[in-house]
């Protein structure tokens, strides 16, 4: 997790000056909060208190990370009414999320009409996961319909293959059980920046066209897509 680029960060300030306005959250910030306007308001929300995600990322231990307002599961947001929020920014944790499509619909949920979802992905072939293959959009809609549990030790078991390299057998297994036991965050899921357009183009229709896209641009080794509760 290393420190993100300038222009980066000033590409992401310049859309929040633009989107972010009114009383939203941020989910995962860690040690990157994202920069917004002066009428905004912010509360982070983590699926740990600071000391447990200290435990769970110690390559952060140098860094300071935002203080965490509300744990909280980030795809249910269990502890925000339907309709409460002008908007949410969740940098880099959609490929976190096991169940995307249902993470945008709880998302939607909790947005006044008009609201905006701020989205950052990375792009698989500037990240880490640029061995893995592109998850398909039947996927996504297979882990909506019948849950993420159905294919949650194979996104483990890939990860531990293509990301952490481990190819010794008994090695992989012992890594895969404990990233498991500690339920670890990984990259459930993965795009570039041209397939990432596709699948939310394709949940705007799944979900029956309760948003619209109102931005999408590259930024560097991310994709950012800006999307408008209708």
């Amino acid at each position: 997790m290393s420190a993100i680029p300038e222009p980066m960060l000033a590409q992401r300030k310049e859309l929040g000056e633009k989107y972010l306005h009114g009383q939203g959250i941020e989910i995962g910030a860690l040690h990157h909060p994202m920069s917004v306007p002066d009428d905004a308001k912010v509360r982070y929300v983590d699926r740990l208190h600071v000391e447990e995600l200290r435990q769970q990322y110690p390559e952060l231990n140098d860094r300071e990370l935002v203080n965490v307002d509300v744990v909280d599961d980030g795809e249910q947001l269990h502890h925000f009414a339907n309709e409460s929020l002008d908007f949410i920014i969740a940098n880099h944790m959609l490929e976190h999320t096991e169940n995307p499509l249902g993470t945008i619909r709880q998302h939607l949920r909790k947005l006044k009409p008009g609201g905006c979802l701020y989205y950052a992905i990375p792009d698989r072939r500037m990240s880490f996961d640029a061995d893995r293959k592109l998850t398909p959009f039947w996927h996504l809609v297979l882990d909506d319909r019948l849950g993420p549990k159905i294919s949650r030790t194979r996104h483990f078991r890939e990860w531990v293959r293509f990301v952490n390299k481990q190819s010794d057998p008994v090695r992989a297994e012992n890594q895969l059980k404990e990233l498991m036991r500690i339920n670890y965050s990984i990259h459930f899921h993965v795009w570039e920046t041209s397939t990432f357009l596709k699948f939310l183009r394709r949940a705007m229709l799944y979900l029956w066209r309760r948003f619209r896209i109102e931005h999408f641009c590259q930024n560097d080794t991310e994709v950012i897509a800006v999307l408008r509760k209708k």
